[in-house]
């Protein structure tokens, strides 16, 4: 029927034709036609006159046009496109011989590079007990300046009641990604318990810290997208640049003029090509205190070219929650800045609260735009029942007694005055982080020989009763190398005198080491 129909519009738009081109005297069909009987058919010049004789609507000439095309371009599809079939050709296939010959002169490429170009593989400690204010390493009890436990919640009894009294009730793994029924009420639970504690909209939980900025940037950044970034950034944001493909800038660590010039480059670029600019997505991503150098990025002027270049903000506070700020909000705290002007804030649960895991936290309509775009919360087990207890009971803890940051600061700035003046070593770190570095003031010249030398402090300060730890780096996928150095954690586990007792230990072992 729609041919018939197709054929009859098609004759429609002939007999168009022929009355606006004939001029001819008209036909005895075209006559009869005239006179309401049907018409005869005496030859083709009389088939435009029998169509018109026929009941056919008026159909306009577009509507032929596109019909036409439509059925042509079926027609093509079904009786002249060649459709795919993956096909192997007889050339392109060995035969057992040339095979053979292939293989036996195949050499292949070591799986790492040879031992006499890399440096020695590091010696293993063997930990047995609670990573806490002491800890046992070798079978040697030591102070712990090497864990990062800053607020002492390892050592926290109720922490540890919390979590048992969890694992009897969930038990240990919740065996399942957040979508495939691994939601408990206790996720829910700590994702509103940070909203709360961070003064946002909404939060989101995943399972492992490093997959937390890892994965939430690239759920927004995308190749055809714009990311500044410090070069100082630790290792789970550079695995976010790179998961979004997008164009990054990199400016200089915490320079901020330098931040400023790139963001020039960017304008200017827009500025040429306007139409490209309306789509293209601007972001800048930073640590709040960073991780590699221990000092604290110049929030405040981030938030000012913000507002002025027009990018959206991600903010890594993995070290800066429960450190920073009067009540350990971080650094949007210590700055007073408003968590408004942040889009997006991540954190850990590692290092501040004795857990595991991390969040996401903002407005509700970015974070829950991560719920279905990152990879680290659709893909992964939901983080253990219990261990979302223990970092709700942290948070408890850190909000009932908000004096643990004064003592932290306090413990943090006796570690800074002991640690001063080292001959051959430079303290590296802001005076309110607990993350501290050594590094030596004048290198060797050789990266492997600066390792050597710090890791044969480290050695000695262990066998003093010290646990400290050196720096270590994938040297192949860090975008910017940091220099080799010695990474102190301070907790608030230690006394006062035990703190200057591990500050003595490690002056002793430096000046013993550097002065051979």
């Amino acid at each position: 029927v729609r041919f018939e129909v197709f054929e009859c519009r098609k004759a429609e738009c002939l007999l168009f034709c022929h009355s606006s081109w004939s001029l001819s005297s008209p036909t005895a069909s075209q006559v009869a036609a005239a006179d309401g009987r049907p018409p005869t058919m005496a030859s083709w010049a009389d088939f435009p006159t029998y169509l018109e004789w026929l009941p056919l609507p008026n159909i306009p000439w577009y509507h032929l046009i596109v019909e036409i095309g439509l059925a042509v371009w079926i027609i093509k599809l079904l009786f002249f496109s060649k459709s795919y079939r993956l096909r192997q050709s007889n050339e392109d296939q060995l035969t057992p011989e040339e095979e053979d010959e292939l293989i036996a002169e195949w050499t292949p490429e070591p799986l790492v590079p040879p031992l006499e170009q890399q440096e020695p593989p590091p010696k293993l400690r063997n930990v047995t007990s609670k990573p806490g204010g002491h800890v046992t390493v070798d079978g040697k009890e030591c102070l712990n300046l090497a864990s990062i436990n800053f607020l002492g919640m390892l050592d926290r009894e109720q922490i540890t009641e919390k979590t048992v009294k969890s694992l009897r009730k969930y038990g240990v793994g919740s065996c399942g990604p957040r979508g495939f029924y691994g939601t408990i009420d206790v996720h829910l639970d700590l994702e509103r318990r940070i909203s709360e504690f961070m003064g946002t909209e909404e939060s989101i939980l995943y399972s492992y810290g490093f997959a937390t900025i890892s994965t939430a940037l690239p759920a927004y950044a995308k190749r055809s997208d714009v990311i500044f970034c410090d070069d100082g950034v630790w290792m789970p944001i550079q695995k976010g640049l790179l998961a979004s493909r997008s164009k990054v800038y990199f400016y200089k660590h915490n320079d901020m003029d330098d931040l400023e010039r790139v963001l020039k480059l960017q304008a200017a670029k827009d500025a040429k090509d306007p139409a490209k600019a309306k789509v293209t997505r601007r972001f800048l991503a930073t640590e709040g205190l960073f991780f590699n150098y221990g000092d604290i990025c110049p929030l405040p002027q981030i938030v000012e070219f913000k507002k002025k270049y027009k990018f959206r903000i991600f903010l890594d506070e993995s070290l800066s929650i429960g450190t920073l700020g009067k009540t350990g909000r971080g650094v949007t705290q210590h700055f007073n800045v408003l968590v408004t002007d942040i889009d997006c804030i991540c954190g850990s649960l590692e290092y501040g609260f004795a857990s595991v895991g991390g969040f996401a936290t903002g407005s509700l309509f970015v974070i829950n735009h991560q719920r279905l775009s990152a990879q680290g919360y659709c893909f992964s087990a939901s983080l253990p029942p219990m261990l979302a207890s223990a970092a709700m009971e942290g948070l408890d803890i850190l909000d009932a007694k908000p004096a643990v940051l004064e003592e932290l600061t306090s413990k943090i700035a006796l570690v800074h005055d002991s640690l001063g003046g080292i001959k051959g070593l430079q303290l590296c770190g802001d005076k309110l982080s607990p993350v501290l570095h050594l590094r030596l003031q004048k290198s060797t010249g050789d990266k492997v020989k600066d390792r050597k030398l710090l890791q044969e402090i480290t050695d000695k300060a262990l066998d003093d009763g010290v646990a400290i730890v050196q720096s270590k780096y994938l040297d192949d996928e860090e975008l910017y190398l940091p220099p080799p150095s010695i990474r102190l954690s301070v907790n608030i586990s230690l006394s006062e005198k035990e703190l200057k007792k591990a500050a003595s230990v490690i002056r002793s072992a430096a000046e013993d080491v550097l002065s051979r």
